[in-house]
């Protein structure tokens, strides 16, 4: 059983290409795909030994597992890039990311106040006096010119489009130093000690999945997703989608040629470190290397399908 983190959508296309194409089933495997949502926390489950599988967010979720002795390790990631970003109204002179910090007003979730907050005040000088709430609601963003806000990348530009009729600046954090992996899947160690040909089936069976999501024929997906999830319009899948590959949210940097979901221990580490200068953790409380495993990934695992699927 595999459970994701929020309502389906294209952001979990990969996953639900590879179920209805069959292709977890040609793999030897009988997948089940449990959305999350708002009053969802599927995470629980995952040590709990109620799920097998578990799409998170980015490595701070893993971190913290490792700091709390929860036996689970991130076994790939979907995205290479976080699409956490910041929106910012066009013509207000914020040309670049360190303009923003000149922003009056951030609005800003609580979740995010305490994790990627901390590093945009570490990195480039954003200060708390700037904070309103962001409560997933556009109106107030679309009501102060000169506000920046946070949203999801591949989902809320379409959002402020339909509604306001304009394309906001659109500022992810990946581009500007935020080095997080995102969308990993994690499993229980034990899983990894005891089934690694299971982990592998799975890792491989959602790569392919990925790429023929993101290259191929993608309509039996997109079906499942809008039945799991009748919020889901055809519009909003497509835009998502254009808005992945144009910002090369998930097959970018290594993984072009190790394969989507490539993980370096490097780029952990590196990500951990600047954590640590943003006051998130203490050095040396944990190893962050420890969060994740590369057995499975890095292996080229559907590259030359890429390459037949787009031609190049």
């Amino acid at each position: 059983m595999f459970a994701t983190n929020w309502k389906a959508q294209a952001a979990q296309g990969g996953f639900y290409q590879a179920l209805a194409d069959g292709t977890y089933k040609k793999y030897g495997l009988d997948v089940e795909i449990v959305q999350g949502g708002p009053m969802v926390n599927n995470r629980p489950l995952l040590p709990a030994g109620k799920i097998d599988f578990l799409m998170t967010g980015n490595l701070l979720h893993s971190f913290d597992n490792l700091k709390n002795k929860v036996p689970t390790v991130a076994v790939m990631s979907a995205f290479q890039k976080d699409p956490q970003a910041i929106f910012a109204h066009p013509g207000q002179g914020y040309a670049s990311f360190k303009d923003l910090a000149k922003a009056p007003v951030a609005l800003i979730g609580k979740d995010g106040q305490f994790s990627f907050w901390q590093w945009m005040k570490s990195e480039y000088g954003f200060r708390d006096e700037q904070l309103k709430p962001y409560t997933y609601n556009i109106g107030p963003f679309l009501a102060d010119k000169k506000s920046v806000q946070q949203g999801y990348a591949i989902e809320e530009p379409l959002t402020i489009k339909a509604k306001a009729g304009f394309d906001p600046l659109v500022f992810l954090l990946a581009d500007n130093g935020f080095s997080t992996y995102s969308t990993t899947v994690e499993t229980r160690a034990d899983m990894v000690r005891n089934k690694p040909e299971l982990v592998q089936k799975f890792v491989d069976a959602s790569i392919i999945g990925w790429n023929n999501y993101l290259y191929g024929n993608n309509q039996a997906a997109n079906e499942l997703i809008k039945k799991a999830n009748p919020d889901m319009s055809d519009a909003n899948i497509a835009g998502s989608i254009a808005l992945m590959k144009q910002m090369g949210i998930v097959d970018s940097g290594e993984a072009q040629t190790q394969g989507i979901g490539a993980m370096n221990p490097a780029r952990v580490k590196d990500f951990f470190d600047k954590m640590v200068k943003a006051g998130l953790y203490k050095a040396g409380e944990i190893d962050p290397t420890q969060a994740i495993t590369t057995q499975f990934v890095n292996k080229g695992v559907g590259v030359d399908l890429r390459r037949q699927l787009t031609g190049k």
